[in-house]
């Protein structure tokens, strides 16, 4: 329910904060008082549009906030967690209009778009009114309202899902022959594309790994070379160790030559372990580098015949299992496919047949609803002075046409005399009637498919007193499923009320600008407010005793 509205610099009103309760609430007020301007302001609190010349004189934005107490489960609270907007507590919508026509929505002071905040206040307050042309009088929202009279949300649920899983068969089967007719197409290819991607039998990752193996390979071969002729230089029939080792010895057993030849000899014996040490060094090099010029040849082979599949086939080298799967099993399909698409056929037929019986289900449902809620307003509609009118449930069904929402297309009708042509409520209803048709409905549907908070702007223009006894009446009884609102001039309206507001300009600034004030009327000071309402401008006391008689009752 909508439990404050705070205003600022909005038109008339510079600064007024309006507590609401639940069940009915009034406001009422003379003509120009500014009751359009508290609904304007409450209107762009819910995302409606804006416009600069909301904005009060002489200021450079204006502001509305609506504080609404919602329930746990309500809906709201799911497209709240959508849009990862906190959802504990109080929902706080506002709303900043600035001079230069530009606007800023907040839901919980996160800034959110004004779709968004029109979305979200939509599920919490419908506006009804004569000249009102959403809620009831939508023709897109006259189906849901019958699921919901009629409790039909698990038959729309199941036809849902049955809609789910009859396009999904239908789309299984669909892909299947595609790819069967595109097989057809390319049977030789594939067949040989799959023989020759079968012997390849390339795997993820293979051609990178060929590539550093011959990388590899072709160092090791460029540094073989070398490897192997300085090896044969120190190992070889040239090797100068054998020599000089020799020499060596040779000098060695000269004894009487040792003092003058220490030094260069223990040089020479130091030349001879370097060249042994890379001797054996080249030997140990040349084994470790060692490579089979016959496996570089064969990964060269498999190297370039990965790269050449993968360039005829038009992919890269590691997506060549992919493709030689996808062919595989193309062909399979074609191989196949004949079985798997008659199996599939049957399937679609029989997913197709679920939805069409729990659809026809879902329709007769449908068509007990409409007629249930057609009595249910005609009932309502004789007290409303419409007694030689009708409300029509307008129900067509296409087997044909399919939808997660069933086959039905239903609207409201209504024909306001007989012999006159029925037709859609908002084109055929005046004014007045529409109003009170709408009445009609939302007191058939009670708290059915309905906003937490319902706002009847003087619905009651223009009809008598045992009409207007009539829409206070139904308005009560309303307003015992969810809150009402009800701005008005019938005291008929005013006296069934659990809470009154009184709407009215005053002077401010010693009388240079006026401003609108709202105050709540104490249950004791109803009386002469009703009694205005009745007399006009001097209140009698025939006034207030017709009052005291509308207040109790009678």
């Amino acid at each position: 329910m909508l439990q404050t509205l705070t205003i600022r610099d909005i038109v008339l009103i510079e600064r007024l904060d309006i507590e609401f309760a639940r069940g009915l609430t009034v406001l009422t007020g003379e003509t120009g008082a500014g009751k359009s301007i508290l609904l304007d302001a409450l209107s762009l609190a819910l995302g409606g549009r804006g416009d600069a010349g909301l904005v009060r004189h002489g200021a450079d934005q204006g502001q509305v906030t609506a504080v609404f107490d919602v329930a746990a489960a309500h809906p709201v609270r799911a497209l709240l967690v959508d849009n990862d907007i906190d959802d504990d507590g109080d929902l706080i919508l506002r709303r900043v209009q600035t001079a230069d026509g530009r606007t800023r929505a907040f839901v919980n002071d996160q800034a959110v778009s004004a779709g968004l905040l029109r979305q979200i206040g939509a599920r919490l307050v419908e506006i009804h009114g004569q000249h009102d042309d959403r809620a009831l009088v939508d023709p897109a929202e006259h189906r849901s309202l019958i699921d919901a009279f009629g409790g039909l949300e698990a038959d729309v649920a199941a036809v849902a899902v049955a809609f789910r899983a009859w396009r999904t068969a239908e789309k299984t089967l669909a892909d299947l022959r595609f790819r069967i007719e595109a097989a057809r197409r390319e049977a030789d290819y594939l067949r040989n594309a799959v023989e020759e991607l079968g012997k390849l039998a390339p795997a993820p990752g293979e051609e990178t790994e060929l590539a550093e193996r011959r990388s590899h390979m072709m160092r090791a071969e460029k540094v073989a070379g070398d490897l192997r002729e300085a090896y044969d230089q120190l190992n070889g029939s040239g090797s100068p160790i054998p020599e000089l080792a020799s020499l060596l010895r040779r000098l060695e057993r000269k004894a009487e030559l040792g003092a003058m030849l220490a030094e260069p000899m223990t040089a020479l014996s130091t030349a001879l372990d370097s060249l042994e040490e890379a001797r054996v060094g080249f030997e140990v090099a040349l084994r470790d580098g060692a490579y089979d010029p016959a496996d570089l040849e064969r990964t060269e082979e498999r190297l370039f015949a990965i790269r050449a599949a993968a360039r005829k086939y038009s992919v890269q080298p590691d997506e060549l299992p992919v493709i030689a799967a996808r062919m595989a099993a193309d062909l399979a399909d074609l191989d196949a496919g004949e079985d798997r698409l008659a199996a599939l056929e049957k399937e679609s037929v029989a997913a197709r047949q679920t939805y069409d019986a729990a659809a026809r289900a879902l329709t007769a449902k449908r068509l007990v609803a409409a007629r249930h809620l057609e009595e249910a307003v005609a009932h309502e509609l004789p007290s409303l002075k419409l007694e030689r009118a009708r409300f029509i449930v307008e129900a067509s069904s296409d087997a044909e046409n399919r939808t997660a929402d069933g086959v039905d297309t239903i609207e409201f009708w209504v024909q306001t005399n007989p012999g006159t042509r029925p037709g859609p409520m908002m084109k055929v209803a005046s004014g007045g009637e529409l109003s009170r048709f709408l009445l009609a409905l939302k007191v058939s549907l009670a708290d059915k498919g309905s906003a937490p908070t319902l706002v009847f702007d003087e619905i009651d223009t223009g009809v008598g007193g045992a009409v207007a006894e009539a829409i206070g009446t139904r308005l009560a009884r309303l307003s015992d499923r969810v809150q009402v609102l009800s701005v008005t001039h019938a005291p008929q309206v005013a006296a069934r009320a659990l809470s009154h507001l009184l709407i009215a300009k005053e002077a401010v600034d010693a009388g240079a600008r006026v401003a609108t004030r709202v105050t709540p009327i104490a249950a004791a000071d109803r009386r002469e407010e009703i009694a205005r309402m009745l007399a006009g401008s001097r209140i009698t006391e025939e006034a207030r005793a017709a009052a005291d008689k509308l207040i109790a009752g009678e």
